[in-house]
């Protein structure tokens, strides 16, 4: 093992190494006898450690760490550690250590448990690491293993805490195991072929813009406007491609980038949506891009098998066969591997350059034999002459711009392939912005040789001298030729006539037409091959479901064959249509959208103004890229008004199909970044205004437990508050432990997804506390933001109150009395068959969305509230050290028992439509109209419209008519719907003999009984158990109890068939009513009823009738 560092494992979680300082303690103290033993070999035999540490001491170290059996191994000395070691516990952290020596000065201690190696950081002994680039890789590195550095609970927990290990933030990427094994496979098939931004960028950028436009389609722009309007053209066509290449530069060095070209670049910056739509099209556009520029080379070869007359069936179909042989031989070089098809290129690129070359020196070596065409060399007459438009058969400034743009793209040709870059980051800006330098220069001078060169009309005839130099001023006549016959159309030669006047300007013809094919298959051969790369990226992330067996890669390269077949198969079948007038305006759109997309995306970022958003490419400006996106937009609609719009509503449908599936990525998307921004600044505008009764909303803190435990008691308050005010989720979770932060924010990561899927709009917000009071009050004081803060509480009735402790039933009432402290609202739901269903398994669908299960069975998410505290405190949950929360059960469809049964169908019952009915409203005492607006939110719902709300109210029977109308008038003045008032004129009379019975021997059990002790025992008791009721406080409070009781009957008399009762909460004075007292009146009113809701508010208006 000499001279040998120990290999890390898979799975390793940080690598380090620790020197053995030669200190003059060290000198002094005896060497320690290196292990002679492979790397995680056993010890074989103790060591005598020089500077002795007691067993009692180092058991008691190992043992608290829970790192190291001390039985097994003995103590640090024991097995030769350097004494440095030893004496830190921080070091310790595995189950077994192992020592290894690397002969040159350099001493590891490896834990077989994590295989760690520390190190004696700025001469300290610690785990805690030094700045390293692999901590912050996101997968696996490229030659070595992902390393993570240690967690804050490693560093700063209590020794006998277990370590945990924190995932990665985001699980958008592949795992570091998945990687490293990727990368192994690629290594042992042969090195993976990576390109620089010459090869890679710069010459693909290159040989797309330079098209067969170049040949074929510039001098008829020059001709029809002029050189001066075709500059324009080309700096304005330049101008939208560099603002495009300027922003693809910012975000392609705003961090790591991976295989996917402008979709990677879009979806990382504004989200799924808007890269899964543009990612679609444009691999599409790709693919069709395939067919129509081989069916340019295909019509090229096929005009001139027609010149000598060799066609082999006609025209159409021979252009079919070409492009079909053409795309064939396209494929199998891309299929051959990137390396083949780079080889493709350069050789491509050499014809095109040589073409370009032939052209210009063409210029220089005019000839009498193509005057008569119109051809002459420089002339200055000619180049005055071509200087300004001619616009003929209709066309104008914006329809030959529209004609030229699509030979200005193809700018993304290198970044499409960004997965096989060197270096993307810097690969990207410099080739693409180089490429569309190049490419405008050259473009430019074209444009001012051929309208420096040659004139716009000529006969081709030799004959046509000039004869009268009175009538013929063109610049021809200065050069003896009269081609004013050509003002009557008919000609064949110069600019506006000839497509192919460039052949006839080059030296050596032959080699445009070889141009023509360079520039056609390169195109093609780049779109062929950019279309699979996208795809794949875009399967990969499984935005669309259905795609994924389009993501498998093949070879060291991972090549996408199966996309290259679906590519060929599209391009194939739009070659044989080969009529590709009406898609090519659709395609060039395409391409538009992309280029406007990543435009915005730097003007979305740098609005976001989020700290990550940092590119180390600075010429940028996010007004600038705006501009970019706009002109884009605008190029789109000059170029084909209705393919923009098809473009646009294609994009639409996609956006809005990706966000209705809702993908389950996480790329840290300017979209996410915005919303922050715009939040926060919303919230804290919202702190600077007082708050309105017009703008009052119930915003309530629902102390559900775990949020699938009481579905009820959601789906109600959800009715009430969608769209409206805030809901929270508030969890009181009392420990015996202290929480484990990776176990808890996991559990709160789980609930909050499950609310996101059930589409109920809440937060879920747990705290831990050492009592359930505690924690509520917690709650109660911190939950919220500026005005986003909860002014409601709700929570259910405890049904169950009489038969736990009176200690449990204290805390449930003292609940109330903090949360009216606070200025809170309350209200209390009762469902007769009680709301918590947590203790039956199956009874909901998987809580762990983020998760699969592994093994049969469906996996569901039952919290941990023992069964017997069913409804018991209606949101506590208890979770001992010994268990994490939410438990994960196989749902085993265990028959659940008849009392189950019926509670899950009570638990269900608000979640669908309401039919017609009633929701009585039993306003006794006025709140602020907390009680009154409850009722009215719910009769805006879908689900509950075909309620009608019924108001009871307390009168005198000598004055029903005149409080019904009172009350009328009050309810139309608030704008509010009722179907009838009903004035209860006998809500004084005494209630039942019956009923009063039932209410005593309610209470007997809680009686202080002081009138049978005497008085000092009974102070004493009423001490030790403030909950009692003595006997002045029944005698203080009997018509209030007897109010209860006769409440209670009323409700049964008229209310009974309602869909939903809202009864003023009765309030119990803090201090004066004991808590059994108070439980007992709720108890009494609320017995056998439909579901009702006790609510009160905080005596604030919360309605008003003011404009």
């Amino acid at each position: 093992m000499s001279g040998q560092k120990p290999s890390l494992r898979t799975g390793g979680r940080f690598q380090v190494d620790m020197v053995t300082e030669a200190t003059s303690s060290a000198a002094q103290a005896p060497a320690p006898t290196p292990v002679q033993a492979p790397v995680q070999a056993p010890v074989q035999a103790p060591i005598q450690a020089p500077a002795p540490v007691s067993t009692d001491e180092s058991k008691s170290r190992f043992r608290v760490v829970g790192f190291m059996d001390s039985g097994g191994l003995g103590s640090a000395m024991d097995i030769g550690l350097p004494p440095d070691v030893s004496h830190d516990p921080d070091m310790m952290k595995s189950d077994s250590v192992s020592l290894h020596s690397t002969g040159t000065g350099h001493t590891h201690i490896s834990d077989t448990h994590s295989n760690t190696y520390y190190m004696r950081t700025f001469g300290h002994n610690t785990i805690d690491a030094v700045p390293n680039i692999e901590f912050y890789r996101q997968t696996a590195a490229p030659f070595g293993e992902k390393l993570t550095r240690p967690s804050l609970s490693e560093l700063h927990d209590e020794l006998d805490k277990e370590p945990f290990e924190d995932g990665l933030a985001n699980g958008e990427e592949p795992s570091a195991a998945e990687e490293a094994a990727a990368l192994a496979a690629k290594d042992a098939k042969g090195g993976t072929v990576k390109f620089g931004w010459v090869k890679g960028v710069l010459i693909r950028c290159m040989l797309n813009i330079w098209g067969v436009m170049l040949f074929i389609r510039m001098s008829w722009i020059v001709g029809q406007a002029g050189i001066g309007l075709t500059i324009a053209i080309i700096l304005m066509a330049t101008v939208v491609t560099t603002i495009t290449g300027l922003s693809t530069s910012a975000i392609a060095t705003n961090g790591f980038v991976r295989g996917g070209g402008a979709y990677y670049l879009i979806s990382r910056s504004l989200g799924p949506e808007f890269g899964g739509s543009i990612g679609l099209i444009f691999a599409f556009a790709n693919a069709v891009a395939v067919a129509m520029y081989v069916v340019g080379f295909a019509e090229t070869v096929v005009k001139m098998l027609n010149d000598v007359d060799a066609l082999m069936t006609d025209e159409l179909n021979d252009i079919r066969i070409v492009g079909t042989l053409t795309v064939i031989l396209l494929l199998g070089i891309s299929v051959a591997g990137m390396e083949w098809e780079a080889k493709a290129q350069i050789v491509l690129l050499i014809i095109l350059l040589g073409a370009i070359a032939n052209y210009f020196i063409g210029t220089f070596m005019p000839t009498e034999s193509k005057d008569p065409k119109g051809f002459f060399g420089y002339s200055t007459a000619i180049f005055l002459e071509n200087l300004g438009p001619d616009f003929r058969e209709e066309e104008s400034f914006f329809s030959v711009f529209a004609i030229f743009f699509p030979a200005a793209t193809g700018i993304l040709a290198g970044a499409n392939i960004s997965g096989d870059l060197t270096d993307p980051q810097s690969a990207i800006p410099k080739g693409t912005l180089l490429a569309i330098l190049i490419t405008g220069l050259t473009y430019v001078a074209v444009t001012i040789s051929t309208g420096a060169c040659i004139v716009r009309d000529a006969t081709g005839d030799h004959n046509d001298t000039v004869s009268d130099t009175v009538n013929c001023t063109d610049a021809a006549c200065t050069l003896g030729y009269d081609f004013s016959i050509c003002k009557e159309g008919g000609c064949q030669f110069g600019l506006m006539n000839d497509f192919q006047v460039m052949s006839l300007v080059s030296g050596f013809a032959p080699l445009i037409s070889a141009g023509i094919f360079s520039a056609t298959l390169s195109s093609a051969l780049a779109s062929l091959v950019s279309a699979p790369k996208v795809f794949q990226a875009l399967c990969k992330d499984n935005i669309y479901p259905g795609l994924g067996m389009f993501a498998k890669g093949y070879g060291k390269n991972n090549e996408p064959l199966r996309g290259y077949v679906l590519t060929f198969g599209i391009g194939l079948a739009f070659i044989l249509i080969a009529e590709l007038n009406i898609i090519a305006p659709i395609i060039s759109n395409f391409f538009l959208a992309s280029y406007a997309l990543i435009n915005f995306s730097v003007f979305h970022a740098s609005l976001a103004n989020s700290p990550g958003w940092r590119p180390s490419f600075k010429y940028y400006n996010m007004w600038v890229s705006l501009v970019g996106a706009i002109l884009c937009c605008v190029v789109m609609f000059v170029i084909n008004w209705w393919a923009a719009l098809v473009t646009l509503l294609i994009i639409l449908a996609l956006y809005i199909y990706v966000s209705y599936k809702k993908p389950d990525v996480n790329w840290g998307s300017s979209t996410q970044a915005l919303i922050y921004n715009q939040a926060l600044t919303h919230s804290l505008s919202l702190t600077g205004v007082e708050d309105h009764v017009k703008n009052f909303r119930p915003q309530c803190l629902v102390l559900t437990g775990y949020p699938n435990a009481r579905p009820a008691l959601l789906q109600l308050v959800h009715s009430f508050t969608k769209n409206i005010g805030l809901m929270v989720c508030g969890h009181v979770r009392t420990v015996s432990r202290r929480p484990n932060f990776k176990e808890s924010s996991q559990d709160h990561i789980r609930c909050q997804r499950w609310l996101n899927k059930k589409g109920i709009k809440s937060f879920y917000t747990p705290v831990f506390s050492d009592s359930l009071r505690h924690g509520v009050q917690f709650l109660l004081q911190a939950v919220g933001l500026g005005r986003l803060k909860p002014n409601t509480l709700v929570m259910g009735f405890k049904n169950n109150w009489s038969d736990v402790e009176m200690r449990d039933l204290e805390i449930y009432i003292n609940t109330i009395h903090d949360a009216f402290d606070l200025q809170y609202g309350v209200v209390i739901l009762r469902l007769q068959g009680g709301l918590d269903i947590s203790h039956i398994q199956g009874q909901d669908d998987l809580l762990l969305s983020q998760e699969k299960p592994t093994g049969g069975g469906k996996e569901v998410v039952v919290p941990i509230n023992p069964p017997k505290d069913a409804d018991s405190d209606s949101f506590l949950s208890k979770t001992t050290s010994n268990q994490s929360s939410p438990l994960i059960k196989k749902d085993t469809k265990s028959p659940l028992s008849l009392t189950d049964q019926r509670l899950l169908e009570s638990s269900q019952q608000f979640k669908k439509k309401q039919g017609k009915g009633t929701i009585d409203v039993w306003w006794l005492f006025d709140d602020g109209g907390l009680t009154l607006l409850i009722p009215y939110l719910l009769t805006n719902r879908k689900k509950w419209g075909d309620c009608r709300i019924r108001v009871f109210i307390g009168g005198k029977i000598n004055r029903i008519d005149h409080d019904r109308r009172v009350m009328a008038t009050l309810l139309s003045r608030f704008r509010i719907d009722f179907s009838d008032i009903n004035v209860l004129g006998d809500i004084n009379t005494k209630p039942k003999k019956h009923n009063k019975l039932s209410f005593k021997e309610l209470i007997e059990p809680y009686r202080l009984k002081e009138d049978d002790m005497e008085q000092e025992a009974a102070e004493r008791l009423k001490a030790q158990e403030p909950w009692r009721i003595t006997d002045n406080e029944l005698e203080l409070y009997k018509a209030k109890t007897n109010r209860q009781i006769r409440l209670n009957e009323l409700m049964k008399e008229h209310s009974c068939a309602a869909k939903l009762i809202v009864m003023s909460m009765p309030l119990a004075r803090k201090g004066t009513v004991s808590s059994a007292l108070y439980m007992c009146w709720m108890e009494t009113l609320s017995k056998d009823l439909p579901p009702l809701l006790l609510v009160r508010g905080n005596h604030q208006s919360v309605l008003t009738f003011y404009s």
